[in-house]
C-alpha cells in the first residue's frame, strides 16, 4: 500500500508491502504515484531492489571510515565523528529503513549539545557517507540529508586584529623575531603573524616544511590545501622575514597543538573571542587594499570569489575614508 504526503513543493510516497518499504519523492503527485505503482508491481513479482537488509548507519561509517576517509586531508576529523557517533540511535537504524525523519531526529539532539556549524559540518559528512553508500556500494537507494531542513547558519565572524592584541598574543607565545626557535608555543607565534601577512590557515602553515619556502622567488608552495588544490602564496617583504626566520628553526606542531596553544595565548594575553582563524580575515581585509580580487582569491585560495566578502571585514567608516 502506498501512502503520499506533500512536503514543501515534493510529494512524498512510501510504499510498504509484503514486509518491504521503499519511499521517494516526486515534483508531482502524478509522478509519486506512477512510480508507486511500479515498486509494488516490482515487490509483487520479486524483482525489487537488491539493496541488502542488514547494514546499518553504523556499517556505512565503519566502511567510509576505513576505505575513503584515509585518502582525504581531513580524514581523521572524519574518524573522530564516526566513533563518538556509535552511541546515537542513529547508528542502529537499518540502511533500508532510513528515513529523513531518523536524520532529522539526529540533528534535533545535536542541536541541544552543539552549535547550528558544528551540526551542519556533521550532517555534511554523513551526506557524504551516504551518497558513498548510494551510488558505489548499492547499499541506499536515496540519500535522506538531500531532503532535510538544516540548521541556520550563524552570521560570519568578523573580528579584525588590532595591533596591541597581536603584540599581547605574540608575547604570550614568548615569540620574538630578535631570537632563535626554541620551541612550538615561540613557532605558533610565528605562525600567528605569517597567517596575517599571507591568509595561510594554519593547518597550511603545520604542514608546511622547509622545502615548501622559495625566498629567491618570494612565495611558499602549499601541496595539500583544504579544497585539495595546490597553491603558491606570495609574500610581502615581512612575510619574507618570518619565511626565513622558519627556515632557521626545526621545530614543528601539529594543527591541534597549535590550536591549543593559541587558545592558551590568548587567554593568558586576556583577548576574548580571539580565534587563530581570524587572522585570515584580518589577512583578507588587508590584501584587498593591496591586490584586486581575481589575485587576491588566488593568492588565499578561494575558487568562489563570493566567499571573500565572508572575510572581508572592512568597517563603513573606513570604506568612508577611501571615497575622499
Amino acid at each position: 500500500m502506498a501512502t503520499y504526503r506533500k512536503r514543501s513543493n515534493k510529494w512524498r510516497v512510501e510504499v510498504r508491502k509484503k514486509g518491504q518499504f521503499v519511499s521517494a519523492s516526486f515534483n508531482t503527485k502524478a509522478e509519486a504515484v506512477e512510480w508507486a505503482i511500479i515498486k509494488e508491481a516490482e515487490i509483487v513479482a520479486g524483482k525489487t531492489s537488491s539493496m541488502p537488509k542488514t547494514k546499518t548507519v553504523s556499517d556505512a561509517f565503519k566502511r567510509y571510515g576505513e576505505e575513503v576517509s584515509p585518502t582525504k586531508l581531513g580524514g581523521r576529523w572524519e574518524q573522530v565523528l564516526f566513533r563518538s557517533m556509535q552511541r546515537d540511535p542513529l547508528t542502529k537504524v537499518r540502511l533500508h529503513e532510513l528515513t529523513t525523519q531518523h536524520v532529522a531526529d539526529y540533528r534535533d539532539r545535536r542541536l541541544k549539545k552543539v552549535s547550528p556549524a558544528t551540526v551542519n559540518r556533521n550532517l555534511n559528512t554523513i551526506s557524504a557517507v551516504f551518497t558513498k553508500a548510494r551510488k558505489e556500494w548499492g547499499w541506499l537507494e536515496k540519500n535522506p540529508v538531500s531532503e532535510l531542513d538544516r540548521p541556520k547558519q550563524p552570521r560570519p565572524r568578523d573580528r579584525l586584529i588590532m595591533q596591541d592584541e597581536m603584540e599581547r598574543v605574540t608575547l604570550a607565545l614568548g615569540y620574538s623575531s630578535d631570537g632563535p626557535i626554541q620551541n612550538s608555543t615561540q613557532l605558533v607565534g610565528l605562525f600567528f603573524l605569517l597567517a596575517i601577512e599571507t591568509g595561510m590557515r594554519l593547518g597550511e602553515l603545520c604542514r608546511m616544511d622547509h622545502t615548501s619556502v622559495h625566498l629567491s622567488k618570494k612565495y611558499i608552495q602549499l601541496h595539500h590545501t583544504k579544497n585539495g588544490d595546490r597553491r603558491q602564496v606570495p609574500l610581502s617583504s615581512r612575510a619574507i622575514e618570518l619565511a626565513q626566520h622558519f627556515l632557521e628553526t626545526d621545530q614543528r606542531v601539529s594543527s591541534p597543538t597549535a590550536s591549543a596553544l593559541f587558545r592558551n595565548a590568548a587567554r593568558q594575553a586576556e583577548i576574548k573571542d580571539l580565534h587563530f582563524h581570524d587572522t585570515r580575515h584580518e589577512a583578507i581585509t588587508r590584501l584587498s587594499k593591496k591586490l584586486d580580487v581575481l589575485a587576491l582569491a588566488r593568492m588565499v585560495g578561494h575558487r568562489d570569489i563570493k566567499n571573500l566578502m565572508v572575510y572581508y571585514n572592512e568597517s563603513a567608516t573606513e570604506l568612508a575614508a577611501m571615497l575622499e
